[in-house]
């Protein structure tokens, strides 16, 4: 008797396993997440106040000017970077400012076409 209830746990094992390992299969074929990925998070919304940016903003140190979009520090505010240069443009106005300039569906130098005509008042 006891043999048979070792071999029908041992069925059962071999079973659940099978199972396990079936389901485990569809469930990584059809997104259920399962096959020891890890799932993603659903991105958390940030909260509406400006309390998180001032602490960082008051943690960095910079002898020169913090730039306050990027935190860069650099000699001159015109020298501050664009917050986002891969689709941004940067230019430097004659009066020491900067403009970063969307290059979303623009062609190349578009942008500073616009720029310009828009110093010239053309725009």
């Amino acid at each position: 008797m006891r043999t048979f209830g070792s071999s029908l746990l041992l069925v059962l094992a071999a079973l659940l396993a099978t199972a396990t390992a079936q389901f485990g299969f569809f469930d990584q074929m059809f997104g259920g997440g399962g096959g020891g990925q890890q799932q993603r998070q659903q991105p958390q919304n940030v909260p509406s106040d400006s309390s998180i940016y001032r602490q960082n903003f008051d943690s960095f140190t910079c002898d020169n000017y913090l730039c306050p979009d990027t935190l860069a520090c650099v000699h001159f505010p015109h020298h501050c970077p664009c917050p986002f240069p891969a689709q941004e443009d940067k230019f430097e106005t004659v009066d020491g400012h900067r403009l970063c300039v969307s290059r979303g569906g623009f062609k190349a130098g578009e942008a500073a076409r616009k720029v310009e005509l828009a110093r010239k008042g053309m725009l």
